[in-house]
C-alpha cells in the first residue's frame, strides 16, 4: 500500500469514529503516523484530502453496476446505479439517520469549516459519480438533448429529496414509490 493510501485509509478511519469534524491534519497525521508536513506533501489542502477519502467511500461503496450493459434499458441501469444513493429506512446502522444529522449539523452556524469541506468533496464525488453513468448513456445515444452537469444535479436533488421524506414517518415513501419517483425523473432525461 502506498503511503497516499495509508494516509486516506487513516482519514476515513478518523471520519468513520468522529464524522467530517473530526477529519484535521493533525488527527490524521497522527492515525496514519506521520507528520502534519507529510500529509502536506500529499495532500496540499484539505479539499485534496476530503476529495480522496470520498472518492475512496465512493469506489468501495458505489458500483457501476450494469450501467454499461447496453442489452439492459439505459433507464433500468440508470435507475439501478442512482438507488444506490438512496438509503432505507431499515438500513443497518441507520445510516440515514446518520445522514440527516450530518446535513443537519453542516446547515447550522455550529458547522466547523471541515464539516463544510467534508460535505463538498461529499457533493463533488457524488456528482462526477452520476455524471459518469449519464456520460456513459449519452455515449450509446440514450440521453435526452441537455447537459449531462444540469441532469446529474437534478437526479441527486431527487435523491435528497427522497432522503429527507423517508424521515417523515407519517408520510414515509415506500420502496415502490421512490422507485416509482425515481422513474419519472429518469424519464425526463432518458429516451
Amino acid at each position: 500500500m502506498s503511503r497516499r493510501d495509508e494516509i486516506v485509509e487513516a482519514a476515513q478511519a478518523v471520519f468513520a469514529e468522529g464524522g467530517a469534524s473530526a477529519i484535521t491534519v493533525r488527527s490524521v497525521a497522527a492515525r496514519a503516523g506521520i507528520g502534519a508536513s507529510t500529509l502536506r506533501h500529499y495532500f496540499p489542502t484539505q479539499r485534496d484530502l476530503h476529495d480522496a477519502i470520498f472518492s475512496a467511500a465512493f469506489d468501495a461503496s458505489l458500483d457501476d453496476l450494469r450501467i454499461s450493459d447496453s442489452s439492459v434499458p439505459a433507464r433500468e441501469r440508470l435507475a439501478e446505479c442512482i438507488q444506490q444513493f438512496i438509503t432505507p429506512v431499515d438500513a443497518p446502522g441507520n445510516a440515514l439517520e446518520r445522514w440527516v444529522e450530518s446535513l443537519a449539523t453542516m446547515i447550522t452556524s455550529r458547522a466547523s469549516e471541515e464539516m463544510r469541506t467534508a460535505w463538498s468533496a461529499f457533493a463533488r464525488q457524488a456528482h462526477t459519480r452520476v455524471r459518469s453513468w449519464l456520460d456513459v448513456l449519452a455515449a450509446e445515444g440514450a440521453l435526452l438533448p441537455g447537459s449531462t452537469d444540469r441532469q446529474a444535479r437534478m437526479l441527486l436533488a431527487l435523491v435528497d429529496g427522497l432522503a429527507l421524506a423517508m424521515m417523515v414517518p407519517e408520510s414515509r415513501p415506500t420502496s415502490e414509490q421512490v422507485r416509482e419517483t425515481l422513474d419519472d425523473a429518469i424519464a425526463a432525461i432518458v429516451r
